[in-house]
């Protein structure tokens, strides 16, 4: 599908259906963002109540990672296959219903049952909007346009869900964070099917290929179950080893079944394409390290400074800021100036914002001195968010974009994952045993230096993206199509 009225502004979005349904596309991402990190400020309020102890609290976040990042490659395929509508309405519904079961929850298995399912509602949710905007808008100046505008909605749904996790703890207790969801996702739910064009029919002699999708969900769920986990149960734990055992086994599986398939799950040439092997690793290491930054920046401001879940929840008014108007001018600048140069100015400023707050960062330290860090990082957040997925979805042709999307969805849950799992131990070293002032003054040394390893990793990420994302081609006589383009 492509727009039937375009804008008089060359690569403008216009006044017309596609930008309603680009408004609801992001919208949905929004929803599905703020879930990562919504309950981060009312997890003491959730332990007190449902009976978490220390070390099994961090699984209401978990629960969410595992589930979502395990089945993003099914609900790109399933998109593809069964239907955008259909797979991004099932999403919202499923989402919304785990939601209101979790503020209803009233002991740990049930919230986490909840959570779980949350995830596997985001997981069909968020591959589902990034093709519908790849096979809605051509290639090009229009797409990448509308690839920052939900690129803006998804980086700042990130830092949104900490600010207004704290607002609404604070103000109606820790059930709010769910029941929120409830209220965005069904109206989200009414207009999918106002908006979103009917899906055709199916297309014929494709199949789902069901023992491929099962091996890689299964498998990608155990590694990031056992990422997750480690720190708290212990990576010699028997649950741990046997997850990172079996793990690998089943993706293992999954490649000896595509290559068997006479539908693949992943078509064997779709990673062939440059700009999606790009994207999908800098979708890795962006959320390792970015991604890993607003967890370590809630646990300082409460833990250390001793701010309360409100006043934790106003420290990212800024950054969230930031990050939306860096999300939001991504399309152009890549528009403008390529995406080898957007990619790389924006972690090279993503670097230096997290290399001073690792300077910054101590046991007596203030906000104000943190500003300067958190915007050069967030402009960094905001701007690798939306490029990273305008590389992933460039020269993919419109039958394979959910998978493509689900592909680089599930490198940023993967990502997420591994990235949380590394810092956190970094962190937590030699935390064992103290408390009081000497906990409090060691719990911001170790965030300070997880902070340099995420500078580390961003430098990482520049490197590759020098690397990986081609020269935009020298000026020709002859206009080239931008679909020629690489990156």
């Amino acid at each position: 599908m492509r727009p039937t009225e375009p804008s008089s502004v060359p690569g403008g979005l216009g006044w017309n259906r596609e930008t309603a349904m680009l408004a609801l596309l992001s919208f949905a991402m929004l929803i599905v963002s703020l879930d990562q990190y919504i309950v981060v400020v009312a997890l003491p309020d959730i332990a007190r109540d449902l009976g978490y102890s220390a070390r099994t609290l961090q699984s209401v976040i978990s629960a969410y990672a595992v589930a979502s990042a395990g089945f993003l490659l099914f609900g790109g395929r399933a998109a593809d296959l069964l239907g955008r509508r259909r797979i991004l309405a099932t999403g919202l519904a499923l989402y919304a219903g785990a939601s209101l079961a979790g503020a209803c929850a009233t002991g740990p298995g049930l919230l986490l049952t909840a959570r779980a399912f949350q995830g596997l509602g985001g997981a069909l949710v968020f591959p589902t909007t990034l093709a519908l905007i790849n096979t809605t808008f051509a290639e090009g100046p229009a797409r990448n346009r509308a690839l920052g505008i939900w690129g803006g909605a998804g980086a700042a749904g990130l830092v949104i869900g900490v600010l207004l996790g704290g607002v609404l703890t604070q103000a109606f207790g820790w059930q709010a964070v769910f029941l929120v969801n409830v209220a965005l996702a069904g109206p989200a739910l009414l207009l999918a099917f106002v908006l979103i064009p009917r899906d055709g029919a199916r297309e014929k002699g494709r199949t789902f290929d069901l023992p491929g999708a099962l091996s890689v969900t299964l498998g990608v769920t155990l590694i990031v179950f056992a990422l997750v986990q480690g720190p708290g149960l212990g990576w010699l734990s028997p649950a741990v080893l046997v997850s990172a055992t079996a793990g690998p086994l089943l993706i293992g599986a999954f490649v000896v079944i595509e290559r068997r398939s006479s539908d693949p799950l992943m078509p064997p040439g779709l990673l062939s394409h440059s700009s999606l092997v790009t994207g999908v690793v800098i979708a890795f290491m962006f959320m390792a390290t970015f991604g890993s930054v607003l967890y370590f920046l809630s646990v300082y401001f409460q833990e250390v400074l001793g701010y309360d879940a409100l006043q934790t929840g106003a420290g990212f008014l800024i950054p969230t800021a930031v990050v939306v108007a860096g999300s939001t001018t991504a399309g152009r600048l890549v528009t403008r100036f390529g995406l080898r140069r957007t990619l790389a100015a924006a972690l090279a400023i993503g670097a230096l914002g997290a290399l001073a707050l690792a300077l910054t960062i101590s046991p007596d330290g203030t906000y104000a001195e943190l500003v300067p860090g958190l915007v050069a990082l967030s402009v960094g957040d905001g701007v690798v968010f939306t490029a990273m997925f305008i590389a992933a979805a460039t020269g993919i042709p419109d039958r394979q974009q959910g998978i493509a999307s689900g592909i680089a969805s599930t490198a940023s849950g993967v990502g997420a994952a591994v990235g949380l799992a590394v810092l956190v131990l970094v962190a937590t070293a030699g935390l064992d045993g103290l408390s009081g002032e000497r906990l409090r003054v060691a719990t911001a040394e170790g965030i300070s230096t997880a902070l340099f390893f995420v500078a580390g990793g961003i430098v990482l990420t520049f490197l590759v993206a020098l690397r990986r994302c081609p020269t935009p081609p020298e000026p020709h006589p002859v206009p080239v199509p931008y679909q020629t383009r690489r990156c």
